[in-house]
């Protein structure tokens, strides 16, 4: 008769994640795993399969959370459209984790180690971009129709500017960079959208 698991198979997920985040996936052994999950490597290769299964089933994890978040934080609900941006690339380079000597973004950091080599990776990675661009747009388009925001504002263009910044703050915020100079670099790309005129 089969021995029944010691242990929660979701929260070996979110404790995979974690290092996963730390280490990378090339850094990360199998060995390293099993200390981490608490698991022999013939219970983590029954459970999971490989290496390469956990990682994408962790991925997918700090995915559906990370995208909540930010789907979250970026409605404006009747907010200043400017302040919510604001306030969200802040909280980017702000959160708790960043203490611990600068992870950076799972999603991001991913996406440079194996975006190019694995097409697994590459479509979570590029899905979860896109959740991203997608609330910026939402973002952006709310702007322009309560008059915040400039009327000939280019959404497109300037979602892919705000993307593209935002990719470098959490690079730079890996690397440990001063937080006053990102939150300088912020604000001009809030600035970038425009201004609205106002006669009368």
């Amino acid at each position: 008769m089969p021995r029944p698991r010691q242990f929660d198979e979701q929260d070996a997920v979110i404790r995979a994640t974690e290092l996963f985040w730390r280490r990378g996936y090339n850094a990360t052994s199998v060995r390293d795993l099993g200390a981490e999950l608490e698991l022999t490597p013939s219970s983590l290769y029954r459970t999971f399969t490989d290496k390469h299964t956990l990682f994408l089933r962790a991925l997918d994890h700090y995915r559906a959370t990370e995208s909540a978040e930010a789907e979250q934080r970026l409605d404006a609900a009747g907010r200043s459209v400017r302040q919510v941006l604001r306030e969200w690339m802040l909280w980017l380079v702000s959160r708790p984790q960043a203490s611990e000597s600068g992870r950076g973004c799972f999603v991001v950091n991913t996406a440079t180690e194996l975006g190019a080599t694995d097409a697994q990776v590459s479509q979570r990675t590029e899905a979860a971009f896109e959740v991203t661009r997608h609330a910026l747009r939402t973002l952006l388009q709310e702007g322009r129709r309560s008059g915040e925001l400039p009327a000939d504002l280019d959404i497109d263009a300037a979602v892919e500017l705000l993307f593209t910044t935002v990719l470098g703050l959490r690079v730079r915020e890996r690397a440990g960079h001063d937080r006053a100079r990102l939150a300088t670099a912020i604000d001009v790309a809030v600035q970038s959208l425009g201004s609205v005129s106002r006669c009368g």
